[in-house]
């Protein structure tokens, strides 16, 4: 009995939209009409008015002769027919006076005074003879159209039942979804009201706690953490429309979804709340089974948007982490070239510093020294290294074993690089005796500067690495394999560029390979 019930009220439901959709159409064009009436001449003005009358008297007498709750003889077996003629017969009343004074208004064109409104007198006659034409069919719940009839509207009308019931309609309390508990906040003036909004919302499983104003919502809502607010829109001091803009100016409040809950039922109301960013709108008295949709709606959305937002910053978090590897591997300056998209980089610099270190009988110590105390010390030795080429601004290179590479005037020019590399060979001596202090071991680093050209870049795709090349490079190493364990062996090229700023001491020559006897210095100890 139920489902027959159901059904017959689903039938009905369909009748309704097939014939509401014309109407709504009818009264369109006649309110179309109404806003240029004023230009047209007096005659045609009055006729539209007419015709927009009739298009709204339409309306209403199909709203009211189809509704289920107050038309009973649509569900009645007996009365059924009468019903139908009754309604066909008050439905042609408007419809052939709005087709009556369209077609007379169309007779005098002229008088119209513009081709779009004669397009729109035609339109709404079209749409007129089309609902005449169609009311006898949609307007037809007889025997031969009722529910088990095998007529064609029959048979279309109980395929679309069977599927509303198998998707739509839910068929017990287990098969509606609800949103993950929640906590809630209800806001309303009214004690009654707040009861019962209460109620129902911790039937659906969520927390709920209430307001009774809008100041006192405001200062619960800076307290403590809430998933959704229910906001009446009408209440003392301050109203909901207002609490709403104000948590919505708060960027901490402004995420929480609010649905506005009144007893204001017209559309104004409804768009000023939702340009004020409300996320929904129920009328009251509120309908249970409404608010639990709406509720899991709105949570929903909000526990996406959580979701999402949780996830947006784990990227940033990890790309943070990424960057932060990045420049460990590379040069500030390289990477943001990079992230602008470049593929290929290679700069030529016409006058830079190289500086490299190497300690002095490394690889006979790493043959007696457990691995894991000898990588440990190095890593000791070299995090003091890179300490002190941060300090200075220099640009470490890489490190090969236990030869440490930097240049200073790469990637960014500088004027003072042959004086950064030789204070940056200072610090070095300095910081492998204090390392050698603290961890016990004799390390003893030879250390070589030369200046001149090269040519920078990054080589790799897998693992990055900023490199430099050229003459200047072999140079600079050629210098450092010809040092002196403990101090720092700087080349003619680097001197003329120090320019006196150093006590400098001459070495004499010596034979590099590939150059032959070259002129050499040494820096002064404790220069």
């Amino acid at each position: 009995m139920e489902n027959r019930q159901w059904a017959q009220d689903t039938l009905l439901a369909n009748m309704r939209q097939e014939l509401m959709a014309p109407v709504s159409a009818v009264l369109g064009y006649s309110e179309m009409l109404c806003d240029v009436a004023a230009e047209c001449a007096p005659e045609v003005g009055s006729d539209i008015n007419r015709i927009y009358a009739a298009a709204k008297l339409l309306t209403e007498l199909s709203i009211r002769l189809l509704d289920p709750a107050t038309d009973a003889d649509l569900r009645s077996e007996s009365d059924a027919e009468a019903a139908q003629s009754r309604i066909r017969h008050d439905l042609r009343t408007p419809l052939n006076a709005i087709k009556g004074y369209s077609e007379m208004l169309l007779e005098d064109a002229e008088s119209l005074g513009s081709d779009s409104v004669a397009a729109d007198i035609e339109k709404l006659l079209d749409e007129t003879n089309r609902l005449l034409t169609r009311l006898e069919s949609i307007v037809d719940f007889s025997s031969s159209g009722r529910v088990g009839s095998e007529s064609k509207p029959a048979m279309e009308a109980a395929k679309m039942v069977a599927h509303l019931e198998a998707v739509i309609r839910p068929k017990s309390e287990s098969f509606r979804h609800k949103a993950s508990p929640s906590r809630i906040l209800v806001v309303d003036d009214n004690e009654s009201n707040r009861d019962l909004l209460c109620r129902r919302v911790m039937k659906e499983g969520h927390h709920t706690d209430n307001a009774e104003d809008g100041y006192q919502a405001l200062k619960m809502l800076d307290e403590a953490d809430y998933d959704l607010v229910l906001l009446d829109l009408l209440m003392p001091g301050i109203s909901g429309i207002e609490v709403l803009n104000r948590m919505k100016a708060k960027p901490e409040l402004a995420d929480i979804p609010v649905i506005m809950v009144s007893a204001l039922d017209e559309i104004d109301g409804v768009a000023r709340c939702i340009e004020a960013g409300a996320d929904d709108y129920l009328s009251k008295p509120v309908h249970p089974i409404l608010l639990s949709a709406r509720i899991n709606s709105s949570l929903e959305r909000k526990q996406a948007h959580d979701r999402e937002r949780l996830y947006l910053q784990q990227i940033e978090e990890e790309k943070s982490k990424s960057e932060a590897l990045l420049l460990n591997i590379l040069p500030a300056g390289i990477v943001k070239r990079m992230r602008d998209g470049e593929v290929l980089i290679a700069d030529r610099f016409d006058d830079v510093t190289i500086l490299f270190s190497d300690l002095v009988g490394f690889t006979a110590m790493s043959s007696t020294i457990d691995p894991d105390e000898l990588v440990d010390a190095l890593n000791h030795l070299f995090s003091a290294f890179d300490a002190e080429v941060r300090r200075l601004g220099v640009e470490k290179i890489k490190t090969i074993g236990d030869a440490y590479m930097a240049a200073a005037g790469v990637p960014e020019a500088r004027e003072d690089h042959a004086e950064a590399c030789v204070r940056l060979g200072q610090s070095l001596v300095k910081a492998t005796r204090s390392v050698s202090i603290e961890t016990g071991y004799d390390f003893k680093a030879r250390i070589g500067v030369h200046s001149g050209p090269v040519v920078a870049g990054v080589i790799g795709s897998h693992r990055f690495i900023y490199d430099v090349w050229g003459d200047t490079v072999n140079v600079a190493s050629r210098m450092e394999s010809n040092g002196i364990p403990g101090r720092v062996h700087i080349s003619a090229e680097t001197v003329r560029r120090l320019a006196g700023r150093f006590p400098i001491e001459a070495r004499g020559r010596v034979t590099l390979k590939g150059k032959g006897e070259v002129e050499t210095f040494l820096l002064a100890e404790g220069g």
